[in-house]
């Protein structure tokens, strides 16, 4: 660039009108999934929506993907929140092995510790929105459910019941299965699904050419276990260091005692939005006792 060009662009009105667009307010990124449904609670802390669990979407086996996760606040203040490796085909993730650890020291506050750490479950799945009162404009839409355990217990009850009297049902069909009223409560602060229920068997549409266009919409539920939604070991093991750092280890934890341990004090981060269900009970005791059994 000569010296002639260099004096034509390197105007004071030009470096300005740069620093004042650096400067300038920038728009706030969005990172809903649109694709997500998820009730809303009225005034009185009760939700209420019916709708269609979908059948595996096209070129995909099952109608649901299960994802294990961790999400917990360190002592640093700081959160973790990963898929937990555990998912893809049992592999070896840091915090069930940090877990296993603690499981292991033999100590009732390492166990709890765990027990604050432990996996928490999700399955995704296909809905038709049936009836959304606080939206109406979700209804006759085809969306992504995450839902837990306590919900996927309902479905496996509708396929499997627990008394002869009662007949099976696949309520992932679309000509033979059933909506689902879904209610909410809020029980010990905690959003409880108990008294949802399927209503009875019915056809979602009247025609295959409407059930055919709802098919179509649906969305790939095995993208969720594709490798790009996963840390690597080495990565997630970097960030449980970041969390939980200013701890101590669960082996080192046995030969000190706790009541002279002084705890260190670190300005904590502001919570993520977690939604507060009682889905997230699994099964704690078998999997610490896998992990105990495993190490």
């Amino acid at each position: 660039m000569s010296l002639d060009t260099l004096k034509r662009a390197n105007t004071l009105d030009k470096l300005l009108s740069q620093v004042q667009a650096e400067s300038a307010p920038q728009e706030k990124k969005s990172y809903v999934d649109e694709r997500l449904w998820k009730p809303e609670l009225d005034k009185s802390g009760n939700g209420y929506a019916v709708i269609r669990f979908l059948p595996a979407p096209q070129g995909e086996e099952l109608p649901w993907v299960k994802i294990w996760k961790h999400a917990f606040q360190g002592p640093t203040g700081k959160w973790y929140i990963e898929n937990s490796l555990t998912t893809l085909n049992g592999q070896k993730d840091p915090v069930s092995d940090y877990n296993s650890s603690l499981w292991n020291s033999g100590l009732e506050s390492d166990k709890e510790i765990a027990r604050k750490q432990k996996r928490k479950l999700e399955y995704y799945s296909n809905i038709y929105v049936v009836s959304d009162s606080k939206h109406p404009e979700n209804e006759g839409k085809v969306f992504l459910f995450r839902y837990g355990k306590k919900i996927f217990d309902k479905l496996m009850a509708a396929m499997q019941p627990e008394f002869e009297d009662e007949t099976p049902i696949n309520p992932f069909d679309f000509w033979e299965g059933a909506n689902f009223k879904l209610k909410i409560r809020k029980v010990d602060g905690y959003w409880n699904y108990d008294a949802s229920s399927f209503e009875t068997v019915s056809a979602l549409k009247g025609n295959d050419d409407e059930l055919n266009d709802i098919w179509g919409k649906q969305y790939s539920l095995q993208e969720f276990l594709a490798p790009t939604n996963f840390k690597s070991y080495d990565e997630l093991k970097k960030r449980l260091d970041d969390v939980l750092s200013g701890t101590v280890t669960a082996s080192a934890a046995a030969m000190i005692d706790d009541d002279v341990v002084e705890t260190p004090q670190f300005k904590s981060e502001p919570a993520p939005s977690i939604p507060s269900t009682d889905e997230d009970e699994d099964d704690t005791m078998s999997y610490f006792q896998k992990l105990a059994n495993d190490g």
